[in-house]
């Protein structure tokens, strides 16, 4: 399993998740809401774990 810290702007995040849960290796397990980063509101960053599919 993989952890993953995604920072971004709310759309880039939401647009990678989607090519992540696509993606027929990867099995997204869970992904956390979106998180403010300290001084700025643009980006906010999204914790990730994923593992290799087993197909």
């Amino acid at each position: 399993m993989l952890k993953i810290r995604l920072q971004g702007t709310i759309s880039d995040m939401e647009w990678f998740q989607q090519i992540m849960k696509r993606h027929r290796k990867i099995k997204v397990l869970q992904v956390s809401k979106p998180f403010r980063n300290k001084g700025t509101n643009k980006y906010f960053r999204v914790y990730a774990e994923i593992e290799k599919e087993e197909r």
